[in-house]
């Protein structure tokens, strides 16, 4: 495990990182500024009073404006990253430093990736805050007992939601989970704008490769994949898009990109990215296939997209040759493939995560989403759940308050005009 001493409440890679980590906490609440209205509202009512909230998301400086927004409001918070690569350790040691319970350190293994989900779970939590839902499961599948006491969980981001719905198809759901995701201020703009920057920002500072002139291949084309294709040709790239549902190749096709087989775009690409849920998108036959200096990456939430034991398979020798950059030489004629990240999420892994203004929406749902659960959890079903869509209409108006924009309203002679059915042409 990591080199600093565990504590009663943290465990993090270095503490005297905490006054770097607080500079960038510091920068992100200057970014966000629909959290921190909120955060000022809620300090005088603590709606969350007695709640234990456990979360597992990645520890960034956005993450760190939730955390201190909940604490605000009257949450007792204990925290773990939700991926072994994307925790800032200045940021882990800043909200340690504050007293914050974290337990999260960047290039842990996967046995310590688990053990800090387990320390989260020790203060018996209240309600859970998931990305991926590994906070979730393990609840299920380890410590069933904790169940009964919690009120309801949030999940963050599509991966975790599909499979909490399958949970709950299968009745093996033990309590209610809003699905943050699915909330059109989260997977419109964090999903595709988030995503499409911060992921290209991975590319880049892994690489320091020119976009521009290359042939760029994205792997799904959801809200994720659209956003990588959208800012990939932005830089001037050549962008061919992979897929599975044949609504999502059209919705490509028409936005100009082309459509192929993984199995025929192998052999194009310079610079790959997934951003699928699935796995096994690129495996064996494709890194065969694969142009000298090819780059692979992905930006799907777990590792299992880039069948890396395949591509292992091919190589006669593997070096790191940048930060986030290895390099894998191939047996049968040297050329060369490089994964970027270990394969995990190259925006996080890479770089910093999403931009702060994006979150600053997925955020402040998380935040209603404790609120709602707090008051009403006890009396929901096991299954999952969207936030109503009145409260996507009050997040986005606060964003647009807060970057000075404005917009109409109806009347009331067109409210009416929405129902009446009697009106003709």
């Amino acid at each position: 495990m990591s080199s600093t001493p565990q504590t009663e409440n943290y465990k993090v890679a270095d503490l005297g990182l905490a006054k770097q980590g607080r500079m960038k906490i510091e920068w992100a609440e200057s970014r966000m500024p629909v959290l921190m209205a909120l955060r000022e509202k809620y300090a005088k009512t603590k709606p969350l009073a007695g709640q234990r909230i456990a979360g597992c998301l990645h520890v960034t400086k956005e993450t760190a404006v939730l955390i201190e927004t909940l604490s605000a409001a009257g949450a007792e918070i204990s925290w773990s990253g939700c991926n072994p690569l994307s925790t800032q350790d200045d940021v882990a040691a800043a909200l340690a430093a504050a007293g914050v319970s974290i337990y999260a350190w960047h290039g842990m293994s996967v046995e310590e990736f688990y053990w800090c989900i387990d320390k989260t779970l020790e203060f018996k939590p209240s309600l859970t805050l998931d990305d991926g839902a590994d906070l979730i499961f393990t609840v299920h599948n380890k410590h069933p007992e904790l169940a009964s006491g919690i009120l309801g969980g949030t999940e963050e981001t599509t991966t975790g939601v599909h499979r909490l719905r399958a949970m709950a198809r299968d009745k093996k759901l033990l309590y209610p989970v809003l699905a943050v995701n699915d909330s059109e201020t989260k997977w419109d703009f964090d999903n595709v704008y988030g995503t499409g920057q911060s992921s290209l920002d991975g590319i880049l500072r892994a690489t320091s490769v020119l976009i521009a002139g290359k042939t760029f291949v994205v792997a799904g084309y959801g809200h994720c994949g659209r956003g990588c294709a959208m800012r990939a040709r932005g830089m001037g790239a050549n962008v061919i898009v992979t897929e599975v549902k044949p609504t999502a190749a059209l919705k490509a096709v028409l936005e100009g990109f082309s459509v192929m087989p993984m199995d025929q775009a192998a052999a194009l690409g310079d610079i790959f990215i997934t951003a699928t849920g699935m796995k096994d998108v690129i495996v064996k036959r494709h890194f065969e296939q694969m142009k000298e200096g090819a780059i692979v990456c992905n930006t799907g939430h777990y590792d299992c997209e880039l069948n890396l034991d395949d591509l292992e398979s091919l190589t006669e020798s593997v070096r790191s040759i940048r930060p986030s950059t290895e390099e894998y030489k191939l047996k049968r004629d040297g050329r060369r493939v490089y994964v970027l990240a270990q394969g995990r999420l190259v925006n996080l892994a890479a770089a910093e995560g999403h931009p702060s203004e994006v979150m600053d929406m997925s955020f402040a749902n998380q935040f209603f989403g404790m609120m709602k659960l707090a008051a009403e959890g006890a009396s929901m079903e096991p299954d999952v759940y969207t936030l109503p869509e009145e409260l996507d209409q009050e997040v986005a108006g606060l964003k647009l308050d807060t970057i000075g924009m404005s917009i109409d309203t109806l009347t009331a002679e067109q409210v009416a005009y929405l129902d009446d059915y009697s009106s003709g042409t």
